[in-house]
């Protein structure tokens, strides 16, 4: 199946694109999708303990399944004033 992964802020500079499309096995999830990406650029991998992901612009869980066409997005932590 084919999703859009979109991508903000630092994790959009890394990757080099603010929007990738991936292919995924059936039944893949939300961490599935952050696992090969940051397999595909591994300095991804230093966030994933403190970024969110939604899915089809509602916040989800890591655990949540994706499916054909979804969105899903990874979104560093905020900081500033």
């Amino acid at each position: 199946m084919r999703v859009t992964v979109r991508l903000f802020a630092r994790l959009r500079d890394i990757a080099g694109a603010p929007e990738l499309t991936r292919e995924l096995a059936a039944g893949s999830t939300v961490a599935g999708v952050w696992r090969q990406l940051a397999a595909e650029f591994p300095e991804l991998a230093q966030y994933e303990r403190s970024i969110s992901s939604a899915v089809n612009t509602d916040y989800a869980r890591m655990d949540s399944v994706v499916r054909e066409g979804d969105e899903v997005a990874f979104l560093p932590p905020v900081s500033g004033g």
